[in-house]
């Protein structure tokens, strides 16, 4: 499923969320999966994954960044 990462528009369904890729190549590997609701938003800010749930309330999930180099293959950024 295609997330738009920019803050403003809203996940449409329920979705479990373990990595989320750019489409400059980078993974962002969340240290557990999460579950975005309908309604949420994601961003990037500062290089970490920032989640907008529709109550407004702000979360922050720790993960790392990644970088695809190959079909199933990560190294770390």
């Amino acid at each position: 499923m295609r997330l738009v990462a920019d803050g403003a528009t809203p996940t449409s369904r329920l979705t479990l969320v373990k990595d989320l890729e750019t489409d400059d190549g980078y993974a962002f590997e969340l240290e557990s999966p999460l579950f975005l609701a309908a309604g949420d938003r994601i961003a990037f800010e500062d290089d970490r994954l920032v989640v907008v749930r529709a109550s407004e309330e702000r979360l922050s999930p720790a993960g790392d960044w990644s970088t695809r180099c190959g079909p199933g293959s990560l190294q770390r950024r």
